[in-house]
């Protein structure tokens, strides 16, 4: 039995490094580089303030997850449907697109783990 094309990652997963996680970004969601350096920014500058690194980690492994659902075109299709379905539904279908997204990104979670 054959996998479908829309199962097969865009991209293999990078390492998790803000110069591997950009290029990723650049390659299949370009439309979140705005997000990626603000984000980066933000996160190197409460790194100084707090002589901590905890932000950058954070940093990384938000967008670690990020590329892995973005680089499976099923997955990045089901999490805008369930955010769609969330921001118009009623309070049950919210709840319900609230517990499928976070299958999604326990999922992504998952897979980034060495």
């Amino acid at each position: 039995m054959t996998t479908p094309a829309a199962d097969q990652p865009l991209i293999p997963q990078p390492p998790s490094t803000v110069t591997a996680l950009r290029q990723a970004v650049a390659q299949i969601s370009p439309a979140a580089l705005p997000a990626f350096t603000r984000e980066l920014d933000e996160a190197a500058d409460q790194a100084r303030q707090g002589s901590d690194l905890a932000p950058l980690r954070r940093f990384i492994a938000q967008w670690a997850v990020h590329v892995q659902i973005q680089r499976r075109p099923r997955w990045a299709a089901q999490l805008r449907h369930w955010e769609d379905a969330a921001a118009i539904g009623d309070a049950e279908q919210a709840r319900r697109a609230a517990s499928e997204i976070g299958k999604i990104l326990d999922a992504a979670h998952a897979a980034t783990r060495p």
